[in-house]
């Protein structure tokens, strides 16, 4: 060996080289492969009746050795109407107390053998504890080639992507075991770790990040790392207010941010475990004045270290953009600009990923048929004792849905409390959009409003007065007449005359909106909706505290732009509210 050689010194610039090269040959080889992968889906969605009855026979098989389905005799011979009388709709109960041996250990209580349990998904539920949700192999390699499709429609359809850098924000998959060693917390983190080193390159953020307990702290972490790279094309993250947050922080640590790029170091007052620091070592030691010159050129000419103005190769942000969701998309646009692109992440939840969105701006999406078998109800036969259930080849165009979800996870027509619509067909798969979470439905006098009506009148209120607020919560109080309250924090209205013409506007729009509450305002039943005003900061502890109650990632922790219920508003607001 020539020593010559073999001490040379792998040059910055010669590392990007080689970089680029391999990107390009492994990006050209992975992008063919889920071409082809995204064919076969559009394939099987040409026929959803067929699909859907082979995805049942194959989940029924999966799992047929197990307790539960041995029970109540859940074999693959069943007949669609056989396979709906041996189980009713069913709500996570029915599978807790099967879920509670798996975590022991006996995962023959609701898998089959050959159905490896990998991990538990922590869920947020809206009245109880933390659920559980198996994560099988299965279970992984289908929520991963949903995303494969879901990206390889998205770098298609901006082809620079394919030479840039993906930011993604993912939550630990392993915050604590269960007693038999199981590892719990969220799946994408899993997806994460378990990434090919071939792949990991692409991404500008190190799995490591995801061990970070303290929100702030991570959140600071992600934008030392993120800022540091000029070449990121993308950011993905499920909630769009993770995004928001990072902006705010972005600004208010912008000192701190350039401080630590030019230096290589990471600042000690954020909570960040020195393992955690050990494993970013190789990433944060290396200083970057020239970058951090350029970012103190940004703050210089704006007053304000924009994220919309750091990344000069953003093409994409991928978040949800349906339902509550909607309501941050101002703030996005306005921290990240008009030029970048807003995908839909499609209908997900530790459950399992629904709707797969196909184009830029709308989160319509396709059925996922291939990889859970779907049931439906329509949303006036809800509760019901006998409700009509559909199969996915019978929904109609513009009509409204619960659904139902049997899984490979051991989930059995399992009501998600996901209300949608109809939109269109692909082939025969319906094309559907969220709208809400079921529960989310306030109804003091037969009003019937729901998060998606809250989100939609307070949205064009804003549009009309040219004004942006970063959170609100709509919630009814009673009184005589009962009314209903907008809680939002101190100095989002700067005037009380600003306060009022936003009231009045999102108490006309709701009124457009919702016929009954047009009604019942009509014939003085309602009130006319008021604002309350929170303390600065509220907003933070009140997710804080339904994070750590609720169980789930803060990436997928949904912010209620509507609670129903006025005795958890007295108790999460009742200190809060500024008289």
């Amino acid at each position: 060996m020539n020593p010559a050689t073999s001490n040379q010194v792998v040059t910055p610039q010669k590392r990007s080289r080689l970089k680029d090269r391999l990107r390009s040959l492994l990006g050209a080889l992975f992008r063919r492969k889920l071409r082809r992968e995204s064919r076969r889906f559009l394939k099987a969605a040409e026929d959803c009746r067929a699909t859907q009855h082979d995805v049942l026979r194959r989940l029924l098989r999966l799992n047929a050795a197990s307790r539960f389905s041995q029970e109540r005799g859940l074999t693959e011979s069943l007949s669609t109407t056989e396979f709906r009388s041996r189980l009713p709709v069913a709500d996570f109960e029915i599978f807790r107390p099967y879920i509670e041996r798996l975590k022991t250990g006996e995962t023959g209580a609701l898998l089959g053998p050959q159905n490896k349990l990998l991990m538990f998904a922590l869920s947020s539920g809206t009245t109880s504890a933390a659920k559980f949700i198996p994560i099988t192999q299965q279970f992984l390699d289908d929520y991963r080639r949903g995303w494969q499709i879901w990206g390889i429609q998205s770098y298609d359809a901006r082809p620079g992507l394919n030479s840039k850098n993906i930011l993604q924000i993912t939550s630990d998959f392993n915050r604590y075991r269960t007693e038999s060693g199981m590892p719990c917390g969220n799946i994408s983190g899993l997806a994460m770790a378990s990434q090919r080193s071939v792949v990991r390159f692409m991404y500008t953020i190190p799995y490591a990040v995801s061990k970070i307990d303290n929100a702030q702290s991570k959140y600071y972490t992600i934008l030392r790392l993120g800022l540091a790279d000029d070449n990121v094309g993308m950011i993905t993250t499920a909630n769009p207010s993770t995004l928001v947050q990072l902006a705010s922080l972005a600004d208010s640590e912008k000192e701190s941010l350039i401080r630590d790029i030019a230096d290589g170091t990471l600042s000690a007052k954020f909570a960040v475990s020195d393992e955690v620091r050990y494993a970013l070592k190789s990433r944060l030691s290396r200083r970057r004045p020239q970058r951090a010159r350029h970012l103190e050129a940004v703050v210089h000419k704006s007053g304000m270290l924009r994220l919309g103005d750091v990344w000069p190769s953003l093409e994409q942000l991928g978040v949800w953009t349906g339902g509550s969701c909607s309501a941050y998309l101002p703030s996005l646009r306005q921290h990240f600009g008009d030029q970048v692109v807003l995908r839909d992440h499609g209908l997900s939840a530790s459950e399992g990923r629904m709707t797969i969105p196909m184009q830029d701006g709308s989160s319509d999406g396709i059925l996922d048929v291939s990889t859970h078998y779907f049931e439906f109800i329509p949303v006036s036969e809800h509760g019901q004792p006998n409700p009509i259930v559909l199969g996915a080849h019978e929904l109609e165009r513009d009509c409204d849905y619960y659904i139902l979800l049997t899984t490979s996870s051991g989930l059995y027509r399992y009501n998600i409390s996901d209300v949608v619509r109809c939109t269109g067909h692909v082939g025969t798969t319906p094309l559907l959009r969220f709208l809400h979470k079921g529960a989310h439905i306030s109804n003091l006098t037969g009003e019937k409003i729901s998060e998606s009506q809250a989100v939609d009148a307070v949205g064009l209120a804003l549009k009309s007065l040219n004004h942006r607020v970063s959170m609100f919560t709509l919630t009814p109080v009673w009184g005589e007449p009962p009314y209903y309250q907008i809680l939002i924090e101190e100095g989002e209205l700067a005037t009380a005359a600003l306060a009022d013409r936003f009231a009045v506007s999102v108490d006309e729009e709701l009124r457009a909106l919702n016929c009954e509450y047009d009604e019942k305002r009509a014939t003085s039943r309602l009130g006319s909706i008021r604002i309350a005003r929170l303390k600065p900061g509220t907003w933070g502890r009140f997710a804080s505290q339904r994070q750590s109650k609720f169980g789930g990632s803060l990436e997928q922790y949904k912010h209620p732009c509507l609670l129903p219920d006025m005795e958890v508003v007295a108790r999460a607001f009742g200190g809060s509210l500024i008289p």
